[in-house]
């Protein structure tokens, strides 16, 4: 029985908004292409070897576009070096330094992370252009609420959705005067509420890819909440084609969680979904810490499935019916296995971590197997 009932279960659809595609580097953002997880270095990008170790850390993560600063000439100097060894397409932050612009453009970066309205005069704007063009870049306009046009917020008195949307597409109207239409767009700020009321507004006036994230969202579990409050609102209700998680923690746990959060609105698939109860007086083995263990020990697998760890018979049976493995907690040290939904056999709560990893693994390994089948090209046999 298969984890993923997603194609019998319509109350679990999610309509994305239709925006138009664009590229960064060889990843799709938009159409119908899968929602992009990003984050960011937070290494001195002049440190080429250090900035790279930690793209790789990323990469490791499952980051599909990763963020790298360059505030000065020495970092985009060294930028070239990193983005020819990086496995994954880089966006330069540039802010307010057309310069830097230009020189990331041509040290490989796949995306420029810049205001146009920012950055001086229009001949500045037309070199920046230009030069996205000339070397593949694609753009990201980013709209803060915490560094909004002074002449917004006069106009507005405060940041507000429409002071954001306003800036957005002030921005973008540079980029098409210029006949570039390579961008996507984020309206970030650190209130959830705000943040979601400017994409709202975003969503309906514009039809480029937008980049979601609640910047500066906090630490790694007060942030993680708010990301997932602001982000899963959206995401739910269909607006979104890349995001980024901001927290003030490695940015490893970024690329985890915006994962978790894909995985809980069933738009991306990676890695083994734990199902877990919180465990009470019914339990036949200490839930918490084995989940704790088979989490650390199951980070290696990037198969999309389902492990479902239950302490008691109560729901434990009816939770692995929908599962690809699962344990239930019985009585006597030991509990019920299962395998593919079907119950398999009785383990021992002693040794019972290792024999689910193994089994884990090995029901990776055949539904990779089965999805390279599926994905092979016909032979033809004369």
């Amino acid at each position: 029985m298969s984890s993923d009932l997603s194609h019998v279960r319509p109350w679990r659809h999610i309509e994305r908004r239709k925006s138009r595609q664009i590229m960064v580097g060889n990843v799709p953002v938009g159409g119908d292409a899968p929602i992009s997880v990003q984050s960011m270095t937070n290494t001195p990008t002049s440190d080429a070897a250090a900035t790279l170790e930690q793209i790789r850390q990323l990469e490791e993560a499952g980051a599909d576009i990763v963020r790298v600063s360059c505030p000065d000439e020495a970092s985009t100097a060294a930028f070239r070096t990193i983005a020819r060894e990086s496995r994954v397409p880089l966006v330069a932050d540039i802010h307010f330094h057309y310069k830097r612009g230009i020189e990331a453009a041509e040290a490989g970066a796949a995306c420029l992370r810049i205001n146009p309205g920012n950055i001086g005069s229009a001949d500045r704007v037309r070199d920046v252009i230009q030069a996205a063009r000339d070397h593949g870049c694609s753009m990201r306009i980013g709209v803060n609420a915490g560094s909004l046009e002074k002449e917004l917020l006069e106009k507005y008195g405060e940041p507000c959705p429409e002071a954001m949307v306003e800036s957005a597409l002030n921005h973008a109207r540079i980029l098409q005067d210029h006949d570039f239409h390579e961008f996507k767009i984020s309206v970030k700020a650190s209130d959830p509420f705000l943040t979601v009321a400017a994409y709202q507004q975003l969503a309906e006036a514009i039809d480029c890819p937008l980049h979601l994230g609640v910047t500066e969202a906090g630490p790694l579990r007060s942030g993680t909440i708010k990301s997932s409050i602001g982000l899963g609102n959206m995401l739910w209700s269909g607006i979104g084609d890349t995001i980024r998680v901001s927290l003030a923690a490695d940015p490893v746990e970024e690329i985890k969680v915006g994962f978790d959060i894909l995985k809980s609105l069933g738009l991306r698939h990676r890695g083994v979904n734990i199902i877990a109860c919180p465990s009470c007086a019914r339990q036949g083995f200490n839930v918490i810490e084995t989940v704790g263990i088979l989490e650390e020990r199951l980070a290696h697998v990037t198969t999309p499935m389902s492990l479902s760890i239950i302490g008691c018979v109560v729901n434990g049976p009816g939770e692995a019916l929908y599962t690809d493995v699962g344990f239930t907690g019985g009585g006597a040290g030991s509990g019920m296995v299962y395998v593919n939904g079907r119950m398999a056999h009785k383990q021992h709560n002693d040794g019972m971590i290792d024999h689910i990893v193994e089994l884990v693994e090995a029901r990776a390994a055949e539904l990779d197997a089965a999805r390279a089948v599926e994905t092979s090209p016909l032979v033809a046999v004369g």
